[in-house]
């Protein structure tokens, strides 16, 4: 066992120690609409899918609690035509008491850190239910929430720039 220097010990004593606990994790909203078999078409499609996410954070009543949606549109196409095969929607929420996090560095722990452990339970939903929908089952791929979140304020920068113009 190695022995801390005390400027070691004194700094891991003066960082706050991160504690996050999930609460709870729902469905919020979802929509699965077979375009296809509605349309009464069958047969062989190679589907095309166009997948859009977008997240949301916000602060609940009780003291360190914290709400993250991440809403996710799936556009499935058939491969080289413009028929639409099926559209997903899902509105998949977290419930997460988080503590420890400096101010400053909250907004990014909850639009990066939160999704991160939502994810894997949103993929496994999206792939029962377009299996389920009678399609091959989408794996999606995983998401970089920290390139999400950087585009997001690059985003938001530009449109700031535009209206102060």
């Amino acid at each position: 066992m190695a022995d801390e220097s005390p400027a070691e010990n004194t700094a891991a004593q003066a960082a706050p120690q991160i504690q996050m606990r999930v609460l709870g994790q729902f469905i919020r909203d979802m929509s699965f609409e077979n375009v296809m078999a509605q349309k009464g078409v069958s047969g062989d499609v190679q589907p095309e899918i166009a997948v859009q996410v977008n997240l949301d954070a916000k602060k609940r009543s009780v003291e360190h609690q914290y709400e993250v949606a991440i809403k996710l549109n799936l556009k499935s196409k058939a491969k080289g035509l413009e028929d639409v095969l099926f559209l997903c929607e899902i509105d998949y929420c977290g419930l997460f008491h988080i503590e420890g996090v400096a101010e400053d560095q909250l907004h990014p722990f909850l639009m990066i850190e939160c999704p991160r452990m939502l994810f894997p339970f949103l993929r496994r939903i999206v792939s029962d239910i377009t299996r389920d929908g009678g399609y091959p089952p989408v794996n999606l791929d995983n998401i970089d929430f920290v390139a999400l979140y950087r585009n997001e304020l690059m985003r938001r920068q530009a449109e700031a720039q535009k209206t102060d113009a």
